[in-house]
């Protein structure tokens, strides 16, 4: 008598011909982008860029933020309070320190454009820049101010500069604050 068979077993799969493709298209894909593509391709900036923007194009968004036109820029190495942000002042009075950092910013840059040299990205797209308006670098000014802090692992040269500010006791070294990164974390 002969056995019935209800079904039948799947062929054994084709295991190198499907991968062998895969991998020769992808190689070929690398070396395609390695060699030929320029590095601009696909929205990625240059590594350095000049952004200018004048007076009537400028504007402070917060202490270490201005917008040039329709681009937002952050200052490099800086971290200053943001809008909201309280300190203490010598006599222990509370006052928003984040307004006046920008309100510092806003007068570094009096009603001048700017020139700014960009230094990458941060972690939310935005571009980094060391900028100048007119003969001030503005990156060093708000720390030597002391209403930044300066980020010595990006910007090593701004730390002696908030050194200096601390020793001076100039802007938020007058009294008590929180450093801005803790604060956001806080919030």
């Amino acid at each position: 008598m002969r056995r019935r068979r209800l079904f039948r077993s799947a062929p054994a799969p084709r295991r190198w011909g499907r991968t062998a493709v895969v991998g020769a298209a992808a190689g070929a894909g690398a070396l395609v982008i390695a060699l030929g593509l320029p590095s601009e391709l696909m929205g990625s900036a240059p590594r350095h860029q000049e952004w200018r923007a004048s007076a009537a194009e400028l504007r402070v968004v917060d202490g270490d933020t201005l917008r040039l036109g329709d681009r937002t820029l952050r200052l490099y190495g800086v971290d200053a309070p943001e809008r909201g942000q309280h300190c203490t002042d010598r006599q222990g009075r509370l006052y928003d320190c984040g307004t006046a950092a920008a309100a510092a910013l806003a007068r570094l840059v009096a009603d001048r454009g700017v020139e700014c040299r960009l230094q990458g990205r941060d972690r939310f797209g935005r571009a980094l820049g060391v900028c100048r308006s007119g003969e001030v670098e503005l990156n060093r000014a708000l720390v030597s101010a002391g209403w930044a802090l300066a980020d010595a692992a990006a910007h090593p040269a701004l730390a002696a500069a908030e050194a200096e500010a601390r020793h001076a006791q100039r802007g938020l070294w007058t009294g008590g604050f929180e450093p801005p990164a803790h604060w956001r974390d806080g919030r």
